[in-house]
């Protein structure tokens, strides 16, 4: 192990440790993980200053409010359609001879803004749209708290290759938990990861059990606010096998050496198991705004930046296996992720397709992974020995996005006979 890669993402080593007012670029910032990032930069004017925005544009009237909120320099949206309706938004919020923020638009503008003058990139986009973003960021040498963990999955070997140490920050709360419990020791003292899962609305379930499951109940996550498509992967739990593969990228560690296990409470976010036979737990009541308080801090912590456990009071914290059987989505990933090449990006594409089918009424919740598992099988085994690039990427995810469509149609199609 000591001879292996060093990880990208470490504790130990801090790419940029700068103090002071950090200077920050949000981007996904009407998404869940970009408001509660701007919440918490809201109430630490002192620590971080947020120069630039983007978001999809679907929600121009908040990210005009934002940008009000926080004086940005620069707004950005991936709809050039949106842009009129986006001016307006902020002519309504703006004082009269104030100037405006910059506008960018287009499937690049997120890219642009991640290269442009900052301390710290924070990817809060959903989806593998987030993989150029990433890029950008790491190659103009900006600190990169991550939180879109599909852009590690389907450009591994890009992100690796661009990422100097320590310029990666994790932000989802299982990998900020490592991140942190990873600090107790050397690579070398470490036996096991451990990725809590929440088990989702679905915990205990059958698959038979699973078949008839609605929208509505998929969408009703126990214990976690999130968007729709990441709490549809938290019922699939997708999610987590994205974790572990993201897991192995971020940290060098063999996938047999990164078990996931049931936590109904999302109390401990995740564990190190060190050769000495000791546990590090990382836990906080579960809260999003610690974990991207980690991302756009470290080393430095952020005083209350979530809410802490009351210890007066009783509380119970359960763990079980996982049911590989009702849930096939992580040892799947396991494989693909094994695979390596454009096979993460295949799987990754295939689930959102299925997702949106899901969610749209076209597909029964079992098909999302039957639909998947088939896209993943008709790919098969990518070529080797060449080195990946983003065409490769994009290729396969196209490919797989069509594949996953028409099976999806035919699956209607044979319910419907």
């Amino acid at each position: 192990m000591s001879d292996s890669p060093a990880p990208l993402a470490d504790p130990h080593l801090v790419f940029d440790a700068a103090e002071g007012r950090r200077d920050l670029v949000i981007l996904g910032s009407t998404g869940s993980i970009g408001t509660q990032a701007i919440d918490l930069v809201l109430r630490n004017p002192d620590r971080f200053r947020v120069t630039a925005l983007s978001a999809a544009g679907g929600r121009v009237a908040l990210l005009a409010e934002q940008a009000r909120q926080l004086r940005v320099s620069t707004v950005a949206v991936a709809a050039p359609d949106a842009v009129p309706a986006l001016r307006e938004a902020l002519r309504e919020r703006y004082g009269a001879g104030e100037p405006l923020p910059e506008i960018l638009a287009g499937p690049d503008a997120a890219a642009q803004l991640a290269a442009s003058d900052c301390h710290t990139v924070l990817n809060g986009i959903t989806g593998s749209i987030g993989l150029a973003p990433t890029l950008a960021a790491l190659e103009a040498g900006r600190t990169l708290a991550l939180a879109n963990k599909e852009s590690l999955i389907v450009g591994g070997p890009l992100v690796k290759a661009l990422a100097k140490p320590g310029q990666i920050i994790p932000v989802d709360s299982e990998h900020a938990a490592l991140f942190q419990a990873l600090g107790a020791g050397t690579r070398a003292d470490v036996r096991k990861l451990v990725v809590t899962a929440s088990g989702g609305p679905f915990r205990g379930r059958t698959r038979s059990e699973l078949a008839g499951v609605t929208r509505e109940q998929a969408l009703a996550h126990p214990t976690w606010a999130m968007g729709p498509v990441i709490t549809i992967n938290s019922a699939t739990l997708v999610n987590k096998g994205l974790e572990v593969i993201e897991a192995h990228l971020l940290y060098d560690i063999p996938f047999d050496r990164i078990e996931v296990v049931v936590h109904p409470q999302s109390y401990v976010h995740s564990m190190v198991e060190f050769t000495d036979g000791s546990t590090l737990a990382q836990a906080t009541p579960p809260d999003m705004r610690g974990p991207i308080a980690i991302g756009l801090g470290w080393p430095l912590r952020v005083p209350d930046a979530a809410p802490a456990f009351d210890w007066s009071k009783a509380s119970s914290w359960e763990f079980f296996p996982l049911d590989d059987e009702a849930f096939p989505s992580v040892g799947l990933a396991r494989h693909v992720g094994t695979l390596g090449a454009t096979a993460p990006a295949v799987f990754n594409a295939a689930n959102e397709e299925c997702v949106d089918a899901f969610l749209a009424g076209r597909l029964p919740f079992n098909g999302i992974m039957d639909t998947v598992t088939a896209v993943v099988a008709e790919h098969g085994t990518p070529a080797t020995g060449t080195s990946l690039t983003v065409a490769d990427v994009l290729e396969a995810e196209t490919w797989a996005r069509t594949r996953a469509r028409e099976l999806s149609a035919k699956a209607t199609a044979e319910a419907r006979a």
